[in-house]
């Protein structure tokens, strides 16, 4: 018995500083009793890092293949989408340089598209040069006007040349080589009142101070030396006035008639050679090519780049030998 209230007595006394530990503190923060505290009894489970390269399939390994290296020399661009040449004659013209023709081919060219056109046969053909005007430093070919005389002329009129001197013989020289108006300052007159309209003006140079008053009006008609439009000699300035050909160099270029497109093809081929040798002849051969780029059309046709070097190489050859 006396074991048993002992014991009783133990648990009351745990029990009575229970309920004195419970009681509410005057500080302002709860107090937390250590058994109030969650706590494991156990560890946390471990996880599994995941092996993904074990898990990959193991891909046989590919052999390397050397890279092919093309030579894009003399290639046209873009590189990669096209081929040097067209396959065939269905392919798109913008990925593809404008082709270069001989000048015969390129004239047969266009006979036959005025065939297939059914445009007339008598339209006039033209030329385009480009020319590289530069020399030496920073110095240019000044822009000129030249004359020359085709071996085939296709104008069926003959040119109008009108002659300004005031002697006499002179006049007299002209009129029977075929001048279509000759006078000094009664002419000058005349052509500022719009009665004279010719197509070639030359003059002596005695009468040049009297003409100035139709520089604005002749413009590039007017008489100049560099032209040969301006000398003593009125019979052979009118023999290559009245049936030359005139071409003017404007902006680097010529543009220029060289027949109708019913001649053959060898008279048309002999007046763009002389053309074409005549250009180049305004400038030093040692700066190298003096036409870059020319081409060749007819009035409905499109253009065509035509190989002008082939008549520089034998103008070249001829001075050779």
């Amino acid at each position: 018995m006396a074991t048993c209230t002992r014991i009783v007595k133990v648990v009351a006394g745990c029990q009575r500083n229970v309920l004195v530990t419970c009681r509410p503190t005057s500080s302002s923060t709860p107090q937390i009793l250590p058994w109030q505290i969650p706590y494991r009894t156990y560890a946390a489970a471990k996880t599994l890092k995941k092996d993904w390269k074990n898990k990959k399939e193991e891909k046989p390994k590919e052999e390397k293949k050397e890279k092919v290296v093309i030579d894009n020399t003399d290639r046209h661009k873009p590189y990669g989408l096209t081929a040097w040449a067209p396959v065939d004659d269905v392919y798109l013209t913008r990925f593809y340089p404008k082709p270069v023709y001989p000048t015969a081919v390129a004239v047969d060219l266009l006979k036959s598209f005025q065939k297939l056109d059914y445009t007339p046969p008598d339209q006039p053909v033209y030329i385009n040069l480009k020319l590289d005007m530069k020399l030496e430093k920073k110095k240019k070919v000044d822009a000129f006007v030249s004359t020359v005389h085709l071996p085939h002329p296709f104008k069926n009129e003959q040119n109008k040349v009108a002659v300004f001197t005031e002697n006499l013989d002179q006049a007299k020289v002209a009129q029977e080589n075929g001048a279509a108006f000759v006078g000094g300052a009664d002419l000058v007159q005349r052509v500022l009142e719009d009665e004279v309209n010719a197509d070639f003006y030359v003059a002596v140079p005695d009468i040049m101070t009297k003409l100035l008053p139709l520089k604005n009006k002749l413009r590039k008609k007017f008489p100049k030396s560099k032209r040969g439009s301006v000398g003593v000699d009125i019979a052979k300035m009118l023999e290559l006035f009245k049936s030359g050909h005139e071409y003017i160099v404007e902006n680097d270029t010529i543009i220029t008639n060289i027949g109708t497109l019913d001649m053959p093809k060898q008279q048309l081929l002999a007046n763009i050679e002389t053309i074409v040798k005549d250009v180049c002849t305004h400038r030093p051969a040692s700066f190298g090519p003096f036409i870059e780029r020319a081409i060749i059309t007819s009035q409905t046709s499109e253009a065509m780049l035509i190989k002008s070097e082939e008549f520089v190489q034998q103008t070249e050859e001829e001075n050779t030998s």
